[in-house]
């Protein structure tokens, strides 16, 4: 008797297209993903059950294309899988559903308040989050839960995910040199995971602080070294 696998016959990461083709129009539709994948990546250095993608084609029917967030997070999946990494995200071969999608919205507006955020609630991400940095009278910042199959809004700066074990919040900030406001996630006592950079900010004043305590003692530190 054959042993049929239906999966054998789908496409694989390998065959599909990496994108859409789309160049994004506002860099930070690449900046504010990138935060957050960066402050992950410090905030969970032993973990390998995660994976952050940006700007990468989410395959969840061979016979249409990607959807395609800004970022996105998903839990219980390999963090990567060699040196090459992902090209893509298929669902028949992750198994794992993402659990938050993440929409940037430019002076173009993509359909990230309407078609977009209908398509997500229909492939049933657990949250939706837009950040519109635009907006003046609106909240730029909104966070959606998926309930029986609609989204539901939830107030406040930061808003907690349970699922996840983190807050994501906005406030402003220091990237790359540039002073904005920026997304970042939150612990349970609402403090800001810091940057990578902050991280090394940080080791540093506490190196100088060490030096500056040895030197009171009479010990030279870089004779330690």
């Amino acid at each position: 008797m054959l042993n049929y696998d239906p999966l054998a016959c789908l496409p694989s990461s390998e065959e599909l297209p990496d994108s859409d083709d789309t160049p994004v129009d506002n860099e930070l539709q690449d900046l504010i993903p990138g935060l957050l994948k960066a402050i992950l990546a410090m905030a969970w250095p032993e973990r390998m059950d995660w994976f952050f993608g940006i700007d990468m084609g989410i395959y969840y029917d061979p016979d249409l294309p990607p959807i395609v967030p800004d970022g996105f997070l998903s839990l219980g999946v390999e963090r990567f899988y060699d040196e090459n990494l992902r090209p893509s995200y298929v669902l028949w071969e992750e198994k794992k559903l993402p659990i938050l999608a993440l929409e940037v919205v430019s002076q173009t507006y993509r359909g990230e308040y309407s078609t977009k955020k209908a398509e997500y609630a229909r492939l049933g991400f657990l949250y939706y989050v837009v950040y519109n940095p635009f907006r003046r009278r609106k909240p730029r910042l909104e966070v959606y839960k998926l309930v029986n199959n609609t989204y539901e809004l939830h107030d406040g700066n930061p808003v907690w995910l349970p699922e996840i074990g983190l807050g994501i919040g906005m406030e402003r900030g220091t990237y790359l040199g540039i002073p904005r406001e920026w997304l970042y996630w939150y612990d349970r006592q609402w403090q800001r995971l810091l940057t990578p950079q902050e991280q090394a900010q940080q080791a540093e004043r506490r190196a100088q602080l060490l030096a500056e305590r040895l030197r009171s003692l009479g010990i030279d530190p870089d004779s330690l070294t």
